[in-house]
């Protein structure tokens, strides 16, 4: 079991967690999504006011996102801080927005401890049977309110009057099992002192500690990469690859599968793309699918989403070519060798929030690979300020694990409107601290070849915030020479 860390920005970690099992099931368990399940816990509150579980829920059967289903518990304790319900939705019960994508919903007494058990056997044999998501509503109640230092009748006294007065479950559950003949109450004594006398000892073990124990939550994953350091940073590794392969690889790339049918424009992009390999002037596009080609045959997949980002915005990566009459799709980076890694991209929803906290799970169980995400405009990450200020910017010191995400956000004032221009530079710089994450300007086709294979080539790994023009894309000065 993978228990993932998450802040305090309720549903944040959803989609992380998705990430988290996507690279497994891509990695580890040989695309077998049975072999894993991720399991989200909600609060009823927040899962009817937080907008980013209507984005992992669109998420969950599309190709680049699905996780074979997720299993959903709301402790729904009819608290949300010290909202009552009415105040916190308009709905009438908190799940209702799983009837978005049909999801079954159960709805619990969270008093009845069988049913509970019950329910969660149900839900794991229809997830596995159906790989589609499944709700599970625990009606139940706070004790003591937000926390046990609240005072929960300052808001809702006469619900806390009635909680005051409920039997504790462990109660209940034992006067049935008394009346039913299974358990004495001598027997049922000696269970709870066994367990207390044991909690006992582990709290006496915990303050032999003199600080809580961090550890990398997917250290089996992080076998053979350490921390980066200042000097690190005063370097570079070897990153440049030898010319002749390069030009195999550019050809390769650069090549179409003959017999099929190609949109007209598109036979002549890839002809400029061959033409300026063998005549040693490439382009942005051409520099990119070239550090991806030369990481794919040395082992490293590679991932990129984000909106538009097959072709790329603007029009020029053409990592997945559409045949004209079939629509088939052809990706040349996944022809290159026989055994080369899997290169895999995705055109993602409209969504920034949800879609950066996957990719940014998917980096961290996946550490040799490179994965991406690509801003439709640079601006537009704003839509995920969330995942960069709680997970990108502050993961490693919160709770010592590594990720080496890439975040692409084209950029530029090139009269596109206030709305397509700013990358907020200035906030990644201000988020700077203790070697979190690397900032960077890139200014040559040569320049982002360099930097996407540094990114593999170091002993650790530290998430990748790149400012590229959108004016340099097809710029006739930014070429680069295979030398």
């Amino acid at each position: 079991m993978t228990l993932a860390p998450n802040p305090s920005h309720l549903e944040a970690v959803n989609t992380v967690v998705e990430g988290i099992s996507r690279a497994k099931i891509d990695h580890v368990l040989e695309s077998n999504n049975k072999r894993i399940c991720p399991i989200l816990i909600h609060g009823d509150a927040a899962i009817a006011g937080q907008g980013i579980v209507y984005e992992t829920i669109q998420m969950a059967q599309l190709d680049g996102y699905k996780t074979g289903g997720t299993i959903h518990i709301v402790t729904n304790n009819q608290v949300g801080f010290t909202t009552n319900y009415l105040d916190g939705r308009s709905s009438t019960y908190c799940t209702d927005v799983a009837k978005t994508t049909l999801c079954p919903v159960f709805h619990v007494n969270a008093d009845d401890i069988e049913a509970v058990s019950q329910v969660m056997e149900i839900a794991m044999e229809y997830r596995q049977r159906f790989g589609g998501d499944i709700f599970i509503d625990l009606l139940g109640y706070r004790k003591y309110g937000h926390n046990e230092g609240d005072e929960p009748k300052f808001t809702q006294p006469n619900l806390y009057n009635m909680i005051a007065k409920h039997p504790n479950v462990k109660d209940i559950y034992f006067k049935q099992l008394e009346a039913e003949g299974v358990i004495t109450k001598a027997e049922a004594d000696k269970l709870a002192d066994d367990f207390n006398a044991y909690l006992e000892s582990e709290y006496e073990e915990s303050r032999k500690h003199e600080k809580a124990l961090v550890y990398d939550f997917l250290k089996d994953d992080w076998k053979g990469y350490r921390a980066g350091t200042t000097k690190d940073f005063e370097v570079s590794p070897e990153t440049g690859v030898d010319k002749k392969q390069l030009l195999a690889l550019g050809e390769k790339l650069a090549t179409l599968p003959e017999g099929k049918k190609y949109f007209r424009k598109i036979s002549k992009i890839f002809n400029d793309r061959l033409e300026a390999i063998k005549s040693d002037k490439l382009d942005w596009g051409s520099a990119e699918m070239l550090a991806y080609a030369t990481l794919l045959v040395e082992g490293h997949p590679v991932r990129v989403s984000g909106q538009d980002v097959e072709r790329g915005t603007f029009s020029h990566r053409h990592a997945v070519v559409k045949t004209e009459d079939t629509e088939e799709e052809v990706i040349t980076l996944n022809l290159l060798a026989e055994k080369q890694a899997p290169f895999t991209i995705y055109n993602s929803l409209l969504s920034e929030y949800g879609v950066l906290g996957f990719e940014y799970g998917y980096s961290l169980a996946c550490p040799s690979g490179l994965t991406i995400w690509e801003a439709q405009f640079g601006d537009f990450y704003n839509g995920a300020q969330i995942m960069v200020d709680q997970f990108i910017t502050a993961g490693e010191d919160k709770w010592a694990t590594q990720s080496g995400l890439v975040m692409l956000l084209p950029h530029g004032y090139e009269g596109q409107g206030a709305e397509h221009s700013s990358g907020r530079m200035e906030r990644f710089l201000q988020q700077c601290a203790d070697l979190n994450i690397q900032v960077v300007n890139t200014s040559t086709p040569a320049n982002h070849f360099h930097l996407l294979r540094r990114q593999m080539k170091r002993e650790f790994r530290k998430p990748l915030v790149v400012f590229s023009p959108k004016m340099i894309l097809r710029h006739p000065r930014a070429t680069s020479s295979l030398d």
